[in-house]
């Protein structure tokens, strides 16, 4: 199944850990050659205005600023869209009940794997910049 279409259906396990309060992290981390951005973290933060995440983008060189932005789910799936296949070929989900691995081979093809969790309980990012 292409990469897209085996990617729908691990945001919507992301969707599902956050209406659960399960949600720990996300992480973008296999990077593909050597790009500047060296990771890209998803972490929960409950606010009055409802749910958003902190994503966090950490880069290699010491002279480019990491980022950091509150942003809604919607906005988070954009953004983690747009760095598959170009800059990292997999991102993990963690939640409290299972870790949910999504990777894209040389073919194109996405596959999800499950596995115990890493986390028993959710911490919720604090924004460094605000």
């Amino acid at each position: 199944m292409p990469y897209q279409d085996v990617f729908v259906l691990f945001w919507e396990q992301v969707k599902e850990s956050v209406q659960e309060g399960r949600f720990a992290k996300l992480t973008m981390a296999k990077t593909i050659g050597k790009p500047n951005l060296r990771n890209i973290f998803v972490r929960p933060v409950y606010s009055e205005d409802g749910f958003k995440v902190l994503v966090k983008l950490r880069y290699r060189s010491r002279d480019t600023e990491d980022e950091e932005d509150e942003l809604t789910l919607e906005e988070a799936f954009v953004v983690i869209k747009s760095h598959l296949r170009k800059s990292f070929s997999s991102v993990l989900l963690f939640t409290t009940v299972k870790d949910v691995t999504f990777k894209i081979n040389k073919k194109g093809t996405g596959s999800i794997t499950e596995n115990s969790p890493t986390f028993h309980y959710v911490t919720q990012a604090k924004n460094d910049t605000g």
